[in-house]
């Protein structure tokens, strides 16, 4: 362990400190991946679902919504599981709960149903973030914090690429339930974290501050400021990034009137632009510091909004999609680290994760915002207008907020 280091100076790292760290990154980033995947499966098949259940696009954009509100609740619940017990054993709970409520959603045959399984989805979705962005910032070698961590909030991109892929080659042939079978995956993921994967050193150097309940229940409150900072930092930056993804596939459906091949391909460029972004930022926020590196992203964002929502040629509109999410995700990669930097050692596996959960939760109602704007103007005008908004305060938010480059865990 190295010690006399301040705040702002990385510290250097021996090989028992990283032992794993891959491991751990590719789990973490695995499960972000198939969450994310299970999520989007939802916007690309909207429409069809809507269709079904004979209702409007508006009510299957109201269970993304709930989803999202519900991720704090499993914030909650997995976030002080891993705290108290560490973070593989919650990891894989997660894992396989929101696998069984992924393959049952690909059963359900009514509405409500559809909503309770989705709002039972986002409190594994909430899980799982937190617990595994924990498990790899405090493996990560301190000086390539940031690459990892564009690498691990990337998986959420090619969540959506791959839900592009399979939206691309199943839904045309066998419709949108084999699509949610599919979902089942990440159980498997399990067995990896099992064999593959070890504890936090961190966790296990500080796991006595978790022995007394009470004593880490004031610890949790002690920081109600950061808490409070934190959720409306990432109130700003979900809108950014869910105003930017969930009715993008819609939009390209009502206003563009593609097919779904065709949308699958313009998102999984658009999703390719993301992960560039999210890997290019975080590697240069190792440098440049993370704040500045997401205003950058953000302010590069507004610039490309023309571009993104009123290309006037089919080239343009796919170019538009892949600088967009390049800069939306450029901002994200940064996030993982960033927050958990932020967090203190005895609360990591449930602050950073909670405070993004809940910011997700106010933000989750945008997809149903521009659904109903979308009634009265275009798909195209009702994202601009909200993407100028949210770029421009997420900016903000960011700005007023302070950072621990580099800070050394444990």
């Amino acid at each position: 362990m190295v010690t006399g280091l301040s705040a702002q100076q990385p510290t250097s790292y021996t090989p028992n400190k990283v032992d794993g760290h891959r491991a751990a990154v590719v789990a973490s980033f695995l499960g972000w991946t198939l969450d994310a995947f299970d999520f989007f499966l939802v916007t690309y098949t909207l429409t069809a679902i809507a269709k079904e259940f004979g209702r409007p696009d508006k009510a299957i954009a109201l269970s993304l919504t709930l989803t999202l509100m519900f991720r704090p609740v499993g914030a909650f619940i997995f976030g002080l599981m891993a705290d108290r017990f560490g973070r593989r054993i919650p990891l894989m709970v997660d894992l396989v709960f929101y696998s069984i409520v992924e393959v049952a959603t690909g059963l359900v045959h009514s509405y409500t149903a559809f909503l309770v399984l989705r709002a039972l989805f986002g409190i594994g979705m909430g899980g799982e973030w937190g617990v595994g962005a924990s498990l790899a910032m405090e493996k990560a070698p301190a000086h390539r914090r940031g690459i990892f961590s564009g690498l691990l909030q990337e998986g959420y991109a090619c969540g959506n690429l791959l839900a592009a892929v399979c939206y691309f080659f199943v839904f045309p042939r066998w419709g949108w339930r084999p699509m949610f079978f599919i979902g089942g995956i990440p159980a498997l993921l399990a067995l990896y974290v099992r064999m593959n994967v070890t504890e936090s050193e961190v966790w296990e150097r500080t796991r006595h501050t978790h022995r007394d309940w009470s004593a880490y229940v004031r610890g949790i409150f002690s920081h109600w400021k950061l808490f409070l900072y934190l959720f409306v930092f990432m109130a700003m930056m979900n809108f950014i990034s869910h105003g930017t993804q969930d009715m993008y596939p819609t939009f390209l459906k009502r206003d563009w009137s593609f097919t779904p091949q065709r949308v699958a391909i313009v998102t999984m460029i658009a999703n390719v632009g993301a992960i560039t972004g999210g890997i290019v930022f975080g590697h240069f926020s190792d440098s440049i510091g993370r704040r500045k590196a997401i205003i950058i992203a953000l302010c590069l964002a507004i610039v490309a909004i023309p571009l993104w929502a009123y290309a006037p040629t089919l080239p343009l509109l796919v170019l538009g999609g892949f600088t967009m999410q390049f800069m939306v995700q450029g901002a994200w990669g940064v996030i993982p680290a960033h927050i958990n930097e932020l967090a203190p050692d005895s609360v990591r596996g449930f602050l950073p994760g909670f405070a993004y959960q809940c910011g997700v939760a106010v933000a989750g109602t945008v997809a149903y915002i521009e659904a109903v704007f979308a009634d009265h103007m275009t798909y195209a005008t009702a994202m601009a207008l909200t993407a100028v908004t949210v770029f421009t305060l997420g900016a903000i938010a960011a700005w007023a907020g302070r950072e621990r480059h580099g800070v050394a865990f444990g």
